[in-house]
């Protein structure tokens, strides 16, 4: 099974959804815990993504000296 590429851009997307939803109300309490979840996945991604980025921009100004 191919794995789908990671998206930072959707990936903040749904982050905005779920914080929106929250806030207003909109999430019923029963799903609270599903969502905090689903957000704690989504940020835990997002900062993969943002460290594996600084490496390789780290890698090309060191490739430059």
């Amino acid at each position: 099974m191919e794995q789908e590429e990671f998206s930072y851009d959707a990936a903040m997307e749904e982050l905005e959804s779920i914080v929106a939803k929250v806030e207003s109300g909109e999430c019923k309490l029963d799903d609270l815990t599903a969502e905090v979840k689903k957000a704690a996945e989504l940020i835990a991604k997002c900062k993969q993504k943002l460290h594996g980025i600084e490496s390789e921009i780290d890698k090309v100004f060191n490739d430059i000296d």
